[in-house]
């Protein structure tokens, strides 16, 4: 039988209605289409798909078991190296990892790994009944600071070895950038709580509500017990462009802007915590966060949203996917362009004026591309005379976060870069004894893939160091 050589398309939702509900975009591969998209893999000997994946998920082998109508056996092998394939089938930037290294890809389009990593995980959470078991005890404490995807992942990795683990959040609800920070239409927060629930049934503790460096110490986890600390904090600190009018009503961080709707529901008709809706939406920045952001405000209401980008559609960093989405929803993308001053209502004569010191606008200038910076990409320039006012009513800054600093200021000997990542070695430990880090706490703000890694990576030091005490 000759092999297609395109992948299955994803089933979607028509733009037309999915832009204005919170509903799951895509709505995964059937059982038949899996089969016929498994069929696709040749079954390298070499498995070079296996080396773009940052937490080696035995891709060849799970893909063999579906072909096999063994859908729960290839849940399994993934779950031998994952903590969380319905995440990861959703999110992660497969085009860049492990499909791009697929012999596929060398004459066709490489097979839709990340899709099937999705279906099997569905069906498994679907139609799986036994409950996770936890191994024996080992007699070993880890405490784990922070619950997105690095720390849920170490915490996973450190429970099958029977390590008695304790994952501290600063939220109310587990699953850091998971569920704060990806909407509800790309990831449904049911997903994140499953992934969640496993983990508690490894016997894996979370505490939500505890802000550590606040509410406690690295140095008090280490005399509450804990043998060893894993510091997953993630990069929540939002950077803005500290240009004039950035404190007018209005302006929010893409992280701001995405909390309140994914984890404060301001959706909702009779929100706990408000949100501007309607109007017209300007998003500054081209990575994955402006394109949710955008989204979300579509689906908030918003009359027109811009994306306005300072480079080229070839320099955007977001997933082709994601542009491509939000293209079909009607968001206008404003490339070549950047900010230089948002502006704001101003009444002198009557101060009580309810719209003062809200946006009205936002200036801007247009830019082309001069020569490569440092990371290989034309640096964009401004060309003169060229500014022009945007009308908008809210305008959500998202070009990009660093990590908090909370933590290093309250942790003695916790060396940290010029951006305020956490150093460390290859093995993701710090400069301070027992203390390991990983993800946007060291890289800044990355994927959440290359988050797991770091995760993984730190979990197996760290099972090797308290194994050799």
């Amino acid at each position: 039988m000759a092999l297609d050589p395109k992948k299955h398309e994803m089933p979607t939702q028509a733009p037309e209605v999915r832009a204005h509900n919170f509903n799951e975009v895509a709505l995964g591969y059937t059982a038949e289409i899996a089969l016929e998209e498994a069929n696709r893999c040749l079954n390298c000997k070499n498995r070079p798909c296996v080396t773009g994946c940052p937490v080696n998920v035995n891709i060849p082998d799970f893909i063999m078991k579906i072909k096999a109508g063994d859908f729960e056996g290839a849940y399994q092998i993934i779950n031998e190296t994952s903590s969380l394939p319905a995440v990861c089938g959703r999110v992660c930037p497969q085009e860049t990892q492990c499909e791009s290294k697929c012999s596929m890809g060398v004459k066709f389009e490489p097979v839709g790994i990340g899709r099937l990593e999705r279906f099997v995980a569905d069906w498994h959470n679907a139609n799986a009944t036994e409950k996770a078991v936890p191994p024996a005890p080992n007699g070993h404490k880890v405490a784990i600071v922070g619950s997105g995807p690095s720390g849920l992942t170490c915490a996973g990795d450190l429970a099958k070895k029977g390590y008695k683990v304790s994952v501290f959040e600063a939220l109310h609800t587990a699953g850091g950038v998971l569920v704060y920070g990806i909407p509800e239409f790309r990831l449904p927060k049911s997903i994140v709580a499953k992934e969640v629930e496993t983990l508690k049934e490894l016997g894996v503790d979370i505490e939500t509500n505890v802000v550590i460096g606040k509410t406690l110490t690295i140095d008090e986890l280490f005399d509450m017990g804990y043998e060893a600390v894993f510091v997953g904090s993630g990069a929540g600190l939002p950077n803005f462009m500290s240009i004039p009018g950035e404190s007018l009503k209005g302006v929010y961080s893409a992280n701001e802007f995405l909390t309140r709707s994914n984890l404060m529901k301001a959706y909702l008709e009779d929100p706990v915590t408000p949100i501007m809706k309607g109007g017209y939406v300007a998003v500054v920045g081209g990575g994955n966060v402006a394109m949710d952001a955008a989204r979300t405000a579509l689906r908030l209401g918003a009359e027109h949203v811009y994306i306005v980008y300072r480079r080229s559609m070839e320099e955007l960093p977001a997933r082709r996917e994601e542009v491509e989405h939000a293209m079909e929803e009607g968001i206008d993308f404003m490339l070549l362009n950047n900010p230089v001053e948002i502006l704001g209502f101003n009444n002198p004569d009557d101060p009580r004026d309810e719209r003062n010191g809200f946006v009205t606008g936002m200036r801007c200038i247009r830019m082309e591309l001069g020569e490569p910076d440092a990371k290989g990409r034309r640096r964009p320039v401004p060309i003169p005379g060229s500014e022009f006012t945007l009308h908008v009513d809210t305008v959500i800054m998202a070009i990009g976060t660093s990590p908090n600093p909370l933590i290093k200021n309250t942790t003695a000997g916790l060396e940290v870069n010029s951006h305020g990542g956490i150093i460390v070695n290859e093995a993701g430990l710090t400069s301070r004894e027992n203390v390991w880090a990983g993800g946007d706490a060291v890289t800044g703000a990355a994927t959440v893939i290359s988050a797991m890694g770091a995760g993984k990576v730190a979990a197996k030091a760290i099972d090797e160091a308290l194994s050799a005490e």
